[in-house]
């Protein structure tokens, strides 16, 4: 704890960032954490909470009094104020509503319309505060209010300014540096009608997905983007940090979804929910294991008759795995990136399963030679390679479409996709290779 005090003694308020307090505070266990947090300035208690992982959330709110929790919500913006009266929430229902009730009107105001919208909504990422000024507004009045609100900390991460009709209609987006070529002894709409440049902005509707909010950002590289309602009112704003915490969530839900886990009860302390949540997908693969054993069963003949096929069999299957795991991977990617268009599907399958051809017959002759020199079986090293091929073959089919059908289908193509393609590489693998030693050797 003796390094936490020292670098808050050492920085200036103002030089205080919260990512290396965060970094200070994971380092120390229960009782010190407890008695950490304590010292910590109010003013960015907040952000230390949300950026912390949730496991220490709890040991958090346990560890301060009711006056600190609201003066840490008070502090942060309205986007980062419902995050953190959600998590006070799930904690508990009634130390959160004690904390909302000492909040400011307009807070829970602006708290209770994020909470309105869905999780997948733009509007529940949006913030409140931004910085907008009238079109007949002259600049140099707009610029000294802007100082003024930037003085007092109401405002950050400002990169844009917003003009909008006297009714909050949304009409031009200026970036503050383009503001500085404009005479300030002008109003707004004189400077961008004199101008060539073009100020009308990319937007938002409050109700959009936010993962094509996501994609938008990235594909024209912006720093913020304007949130409005169907009758154009603008509403908030995301800001490009905003976004980059969205994608960082979304590249976590979708790597845990691809082993069929959900990351909130991952990141969660309760080890029985963990349990149950990947009992159930286990479940799912035994049974899946329990029909590719029913496949290797029809074949228990021609396993007695020939020991080297139980030796050689599992290589088939786990190759055709890990192939059609290489393609459901970037497909599935891709998908999430929105890389691929409805059209692009036939591409996509040609393409991958072309690799994965390529590889199969590279690794049928590499396995097919050491099969033949490792048991001198006449046709053994045949039957494995052309066994190898069909799998590969089926692994680059079925990891390029499985996730395409499921995306047609409305349906997260993370979920589920793997237990899916180890079925049928299993299935292939074992069905093919035993059937074809069956025909040929036996």
């Amino acid at each position: 704890m003796e390094e936490l005090k020292k670098h808050l003694l050492l920085h200036d308020r103002d030089e205080l960032h919260f990512s290396e307090i965060v970094n200070i505070l994971k380092q120390y266990d229960e009782e010190k954490f407890s008695k950490a947090i304590k010292l910590i300035p109010k003013d960015i208690l907040g952000d230390v909470a949300l950026e912390l992982p949730d496991r220490y959330f709890d040991d958090m709110v346990e560890s301060l009094d009711i006056k600190d929790l609201a003066q840490a919500v008070k502090e942060l913006e309205s986007d980062d104020q419902t995050d953190f009266m959600q998590e006070l929430q799930e904690h508990n229902e009634n130390i959160a509503s004690e904390v909302f009730r000492r909040l400011d009107k307009d807070d829970q105001k602006d708290i209770r319309k994020l909470q309105s919208y869905e999780e997948n909504q733009a509007g529940a990422y949006m913030q409140i505060e931004l910085f907008s000024a009238l079109e007949n507004e002259i600049v140099n009045d707009a610029i000294k209010r802007f100082s003024k609100l930037k003085k007092s900390n109401e405002l950050e991460n400002v990169h844009n300014l917003f003009i909008t009709k006297d009714d909050s209609t949304l009409l031009y987006n200026i970036d503050l540096d383009d503001l500085l070529t404009f005479n300030f002894d002008k109003s707004f709409k004189d400077n961008i009608e004199e101008s060539d440049e073009n100020y009308t902005p990319i937007t938002a509707y409050d109700t959009d997905d936010i993962k094509d909010v996501v994609n938008w950002v990235k594909e024209y590289d912006l720093f913020v983007i304007p949130i409005i309602s169907k009758n154009n009112r603008l509403l908030g704003r995301i800001t490009s940090d905003d976004i980059h915490d969205i994608i960082s969530e979304q590249a976590t839900e979708q790597i845990y979804n691809l082993a069929g886990l959900k990351d909130d009860i991952e990141e969660d302390e309760e080890i029985v929910k963990a349990t149950k949540q990947r009992a159930s997908w286990l479940g799912i693969n035994l049974i899946t294991a329990i029909f590719a054993s029913l496949i290797i069963g029809l074949f228990s003949d021609t396993l007695n008759n020939m020991v080297a096929l139980a030796i050689l069999m599992p290589i088939v299957a786990s190759m055709g795995g890990n192939a059609g795991t290489q393609t459901l991977t970037v497909v599935v990617r891709q998908l999430t990136l929105k890389d691929i268009s409805p059209s692009d599907a036939k591409r996509i399958i040609i393409k991958e399963v072309s690799i994965s051809l390529l590889n199969g017959f590279l690794f049928a002759i590499i396995i097919g030679a050491i099969a033949t020199v490792w048991f001198g079986i006449e046709n053994l090293g045949f039957v494995i390679a052309l066994s190898m091929i069909i799998n590969l073959l089926m692994a680059g089919f079925f990891g390029a479409t499985i996730p395409l059908l499921l995306e047609k289908m409305h349906v997260d193509p993370a979920i589920g996709s793997t237990v899916i393609l180890t079925t049928v590489t299993d299935v292939v693998g074992f069905f093919s290779f035993l059937g074809l030693a069956t025909i040929i050797l036996l």
